[in-house]
């Protein structure tokens, strides 16, 4: 979603340094108008003062300006602390003093790739489709190290950080209808998911949750025949790299975070209900997901 914000300050001649989290990282080594790329050594969660305080004189007198994209106290915290002389980000929490451009919050959700690339200062910001590219070559040698073909297989991506109002019930049914085979990925903590799914289709999948490094999952993805996934950010990386893919929606709206592909297919019931933007089914049915069928999932396969 940040993609596109930083393709338009490449444009306009900005040398890029991103700041980011290391399990975040390997998203902006794929992104060519990044020039560098600093792993924070912090953990999620606390201010870390300390560390913050550390990190930022090493930077100082090396920027001339931040973008700051969380609309934490703590992310402003940096750049003020490296004493950059212009900190454009969001009114947030107790940021007044730490940003000299402040931009108000919309009231209402609007699409992420426009709220961030707002951040540009630049009129007329849409929604352009965020773009991720690796070498043929690292997409080859990851398809291969699993043993398929390139467009040979598809990819499931079965989590949702979020929670579980996020995530569709019926990949493993899907799984039986399909003519190739299917990778799962996502983080370890999605393991248990797969494992079901894996169960419900012997032979046809196989379990990467937790097995593959960030940029080795982008690259499966990137070699796949398509990919099926919830709301999440592996389905934002199959849409930057172009990939024919099907997002599934259901606490969650498609007019707040879309796949921005022309080849993605949005399955999104949008009952009454919806969108609740709530981890868990608050009536308890989860009927957004579980009434999106799979046979209708594969019909936009074939």
């Amino acid at each position: 979603m940040t993609e596109p914000l930083l393709r338009r300050l490449h444009a306009r001649g900005e040398q890029l340094t991103v700041g980011a989290l290391p399990w975040v990282a390997p998203v902006y080594r794929a992104m060519p108008q990044v020039a560098e790329v600093i792993e924070f050594p912090f953990q999620h969660g606390g201010l870390q003062f300390k560390a913050r305080r550390t990190l930022a004189r090493r930077l100082e007198g090396r920027f001339q300006a931040a973008y700051v994209l969380p609309n934490s106290l703590k992310s402003a915290l940096l750049p003020f602390l490296a004493d950059i002389p212009r900190r454009v980000g969001y009114l947030g929490e107790a940021r007044v003093g730490l940003l000299t451009h402040r931009l108000k919050n919309p009231k209402d959700k609007p699409p992420m790739v426009a709220f961030y690339s707002a951040l540009s200062g630049e009129v007329g910001v849409g929604q352009d489709r965020p773009r991720l590219a690796l070498p043929d070559a690292d997409i080859e040698r990851a398809v291969q190290a699993r043993q398929q073909v390139r467009g040979g297989y598809y990819v499931f991506a079965p989590g949702a950080e979020f929670g579980p109002a996020k995530r569709w019930p019926h990949y493993g049914e899907l799984a039986t209808q399909l003519d190739a085979p299917v990778l799962v990925l996502g983080s370890a903590k999605e393991s248990a998911i797969a494992e079901e799914i894996v169960a419900h289709a012997p032979g046809r999948c196989i379990n990467l949750c937790g097995k593959t490094s960030l940029l080795e999952a982008f690259a499966l993805i990137a070699g796949a025949r398509s990919v099926i996934s919830n709301d999440s950010g592996l389905m934002h990386v199959a849409a930057a790299f172009g990939v024919p893919q099907v997002a599934l929606f259901g606490s969650s709206s498609p007019l707040h975070t879309p796949p921005l592909n022309d080849k993605a297919n949005v399955l999104w019931l949008k009952l009454e209900c919806s969108p609740c933007f709530q981890r868990e089914c608050p009536l308890g049915h989860l009927k957004c997901l579980v009434d999106i069928e799979p046979g209708r999932v594969a019909t936009l396969l074939s």
